[in-house]
């Protein structure tokens, strides 16, 4: 016999309604991203837990840009049905939607950059508090990713040079032998030169001596 069909209602017990959450929410995640691999998809997941809590998943490209496309997209669809239906006032309904778009970005800067925080609630600041830890986790992981990388490339540098200080250690040494074994050479005949003629001069004729008249 199959399984049955499991009624789907709220978890009373709160440990089970959690370990739920937790199983289910995993499985989600893997879902989410191995659909973005199979089928090379554009995938944006978002999940709040009862306690407020985010999770979310997105696909290389980052969450930001997702739901940017899909506020185009729905926009786009609504523009869409609103011109059929209502041909006139479109513009006052795009600067309506833009200004509300400026004021959320505006209000967002100011929570990002700690200000104007007597406005939200506890859970609204634990939410701020962990995207921007999340923020920063991602700032520091490129910003020892470009230290490692600056790294590595000092030491490759370091390398060449020390290369090349060896090489031109080695041309300086065979050059100063070579230097060394020429004036060897030109000492050697020098010295060759040097015995030639003293022996020349000793295979030239005398001169006579004068003789002495003893009277």
């Amino acid at each position: 016999m199959g399984r049955g069909r499991v009624q789907l209602k709220r978890i009373e017990n709160k440990i089970n309604r959690q370990v739920t959450f937790s199983k289910r929410r995993a499985g989600l995640l893997k879902k989410a991203h191995e659909i973005s691999v199979l089928c090379d998809a554009e995938v944006a997941l978002i999940v709040f837990s009862h306690k407020g809590k985010l999770f979310e998943y997105s696909t290389d490209s980052c969450m930001e840009k997702i739901l940017e496309r899909y506020e185009r997209y729905s926009y786009a669809e609504r523009q869409l049905v609103a011109t059929e239906s209502q041909p006139q006032g479109n513009w006052s309904m795009e600067y309506n939607r833009l200004k509300a778009k400026v004021d959320l970005l505006q209000k967002n800067h100011r929570h990002y950059m700690g200000e104007d925080l007597d406005s939200l609630s506890l859970k609204e600041l634990q939410n701020l508090e962990q995207q921007l830890d999340t923020a920063i986790k991602h700032i520091r992981s490129k910003k020892n990713h470009l230290i490692s990388e600056s790294i590595s490339e000092f030491q490759r540098k370091e390398k060449a040079i020390q290369e090349q200080n060896a090489m031109l250690a080695k041309q300086i040494k065979e050059r100063e032998k070579t230097v060394a074994q020429a004036q060897q050479s030109q000492w050697g005949q020098q010295q060759q030169q040097l015995g030639l003629n003293t022996s020349t001069s000793f295979l030239l004729p005398q001169p006579p001596h004068p003789c002495l008249n003893i009277g």
